[in-house]
């Protein structure tokens, strides 16, 4: 295949999986189709009584409630093995207490729920993957999910307007999605920590939000170049939010960079571990109730850290970099940036002060997830 043809074909795919997260989020049903099977699925967090009554119509059978295996475990459904649970809906499961089911912050509010009847049986691999086009959408990881017979698939896209995406394009759709990273704009910044500093933005090819780095001075591209990966946290780096220490790493690493006479930081779109603003404001409340912050993620269904690596390395390989001394204490950035080529020389340790607002979180860093801390 060209180059040229391979960049389109990239892009269509891109396209699809876009426009499906997109119809997701607004409530709308979208067919995920494999080789074997195809689901109409709805997003749970946006299925109301309507949305419900459309899924059943338009599909022909009666959905499951699909959560991952995190999600059931909280619910005590004993575990199939799977990464996905297949819930049969019951006559008493109206569409307010699914949409709770999916969603964990309702758990202390209404603890007596059941019992839930399992699906046996395969698990169709449509559903872990429409589960996981709901994560791409920045939503909870929960879908309904009607199976559609698959010589009824394009008559049932044509009649209801219905987005179609392949199991294929969305389990490539991240990585896709980082190798067509386009630089799209860069300007001179000044700022407290350096006035010598300029920012490039970049830009995926589904149209989705830009990453951004941040070059201190003009690091020496022959030479391992200081930097940090940074995931943007509207709650800690502009906010001034005491719950992590993301705004004193931020700046801190600035400094350092600065002190340094150059280097790089990657701010990336990866609000909350990659599980998004929303959902992290929903962790933020099961924080509150008494659960740690890989506990709240996990009892909201996701992993947890959603995060991937792969647009920093090939940020850092479109600035020039191959070679980096990376400021963190989180073993996970050096694996993932080494993965995927980019040599990892030193890592430098970058840690802060903890408050009474953020010693558990940064404990539960340092216990379950391996921080350097």
């Amino acid at each position: 295949m060209s180059e040229n043809k391979k960049n389109k074909n990239e892009l269509k795919r891109l396209r699809a999986v876009d426009r499906a997260i997109a119809d997701l989020r607004r409530g709308l049903s979208v067919i995920v189709q494999g080789a074997g099977d195809a689901s109409l699925v709805l997003a749970t967090e946006m299925a109301y009584a309507a949305e419900l009554a459309d899924l059943e119509a338009r599909s022909g059978s009666t959905p499951v409630l699909a959560l991952t295996a995190h999600r059931a475990n909280v619910l005590h459904i004993k575990p199939t093995g799977d990464e996905a649970v297949r819930l049969i809906i019951e006559d008493w499961m109206d569409a307010p207490l699914m949409r709770a089911l999916a969603d964990a912050v309702h758990d202390l509010d209404q603890p007596f729920r059941g019992p839930f009847t399992r699906l046996k049986g395969a698990l169709p691999p449509s559903v872990p993957t429409a589960i996981k086009l709901a994560k791409l959408a920045r939503l909870l990881p929960s879908v309904l999910a009607a199976p559609l017979p698959l010589d009824q698939i394009n008559k049932a896209a044509a009649e209801h307007d219905l987005s179609i995406v392949s199991i294929d394009d969305i389990t490539a759709f991240e990585e896709i999605a980082a190798t067509q990273l386009k630089p799209v704009a860069a300007a001179r910044v000044p700022l407290q920590a350096s006035e010598d500093t300029t920012f490039h933005a970049f830009r995926p090819k589904d149209g989705g939000i830009e990453h951004l780095a941040i070059v201190v001075g003009d690091p020496n591209r022959h030479e391992p170049v200081l930097a940090r990966l940074h995931s943007e946290c509207f709650t800690g780096d502009l906010i001034g939010s005491l719950k992590c220490d993301c705004g004193e790493q931020l700046r801190g690493a600035l400094k350092a960079l600065h002190d340094e006479g150059g280097g790089v930081l990657l701010y990336l779109a990866q609000e909350g571990r990659g599980i998004g603003l929303i959902n992290k404001l929903r962790a933020y409340k099961l924080q509150s109730q008494g659960f740690d912050t890989i506990d709240a993620n996990e009892r909201l269904g996701f992993d947890a850290d959603e995060r991937v690596f792969q647009p920093a390395a090939e940020m850092f390989k479109l600035l020039g970099f191959r070679k980096v001394r990376l400021m963190t204490n989180n073993p996970e950035k050096v694996e993932g940036l080494q993965r995927f080529g980019i040599d990892v020389t030193e890592r430098v340790s970058h840690k802060f002060p903890s408050n009474t607002h953020n010693e558990l979180y940064l404990a539960t860093k340092k216990k379950r997830s391996g921080h350097y801390l």
